[in-house]
């Protein structure tokens, strides 16, 4: 099953006033908070209205439990039916690019039992590249019931890694950059490296050369190395470009993915656990 929805295929949809859709701008600069927003104020898809990672997608960071913890679910299930969403709603999100601020948000609403949600193929970007056009008008929101179904066991939370780790009941993945991986460079946290026993699968590698999602059968050979009978929990930094690789190893066909929201910035939290630098 796919997840992802292509420019064309939007445009089609609009041209054709289907209703029930919703479009959701994800814009977002780790390196600044704000970017993302004046961005969308600047112009947008039509229609588009704007989530924001650290105020909506994302809880208050504490001493422990990552540098972006989920939001609060019932507050967010509100949010989501502020601006228009409930089960019956084709909802496409978009980031600037294949970035992976639009897989937070579609992941989290699979957490809600929402089935209906799509990852833009190539973002902002792509839309303006097909000469689509683009709006700073605010749309009109028509609020709506969304009833959340939980899928609480989507998550692990760190007791649950450390056990599977140590019983290797699960395979756990970090979805960063190799490089940090490794420990040889770590711009955001203050210890680098990785959870021992994790497996890396950079993120942007579910994406082929020209940027684009790779298709379901070239993302099932991507992931070949990992039985399907066996449980995956995916992380990364801080529960952001995990959601990429969870996207498409569901694509890919497994389905017992879980997201660790912590990740390696809740992990290092602890003083007393250990990191490797070594490939796993």
């Amino acid at each position: 099953m796919t997840y992802i929805i292509s420019v064309s295929r939007l445009k089609n949809r609009l041209e054709n006033n289907r209703d029930n859709t919703v479009i959701v701008d994800v814009r977002f600069q780790l390196t600044d908070s704000e970017a993302g927003r004046k961005q969308y104020i600047k112009d947008h898809l039509p229609g588009a209205v704007y989530l924001d990672l650290e105020k909506d997608l994302s809880s208050k960071a504490e001493k422990h439990g990552g540098k972006h913890p989920l939001p609060d679910m019932t507050t967010f299930a509100r949010k989501v039916g502020n601006i228009g969403i409930d089960h019956n709603t084709t909802v496409v999100i978009y980031d600037q690019a294949n970035e992976m601020f639009a897989a937070r948000l579609w992941w989290l609403l699979h957490c809600l039992g929402h089935e209906k949600a799509y990852v833009l193929d190539g973002g902002y970007e792509e839309w303006l590249r097909q000469e689509n056009p683009v709006t700073d008008q605010m749309p009109v929101l028509e609020p709506k019931r969304f009833r959340p179904i939980l899928r609480d066991e989507q998550t692990a939370n760190i007791d649950e890694v450390k056990e599977k780790l140590e019983n290797d009941t699960a395979i756990v993945i970090d979805s960063r950059e190799r490089e940090r991986y490794l420990g040889n460079i770590e711009p955001l946290y203050h210890k680098a490296g990785h959870i021992p026993g994790a497996k890396n699968y950079f993120w942007k590698d579910v994406l082929n050369k020209k940027g684009s999602w790779k298709k379901d059968e070239v993302l099932r050979e991507h992931f070949s190395a990992i039985p399907k009978d066996k449980e995956v929990i995916v992380s990364c930094g801080s529960g952001i470009s995990a959601c990429p690789n969870i996207l498409a190893l569901k694509m890919a066909g497994y389905d017992n993915v879980k997201l660790y929201p912590g990740s390696f910035s809740d992990w290092i939290s602890y003083e007393e656990n250990k990191i490797e630098k070594k490939e796993e």
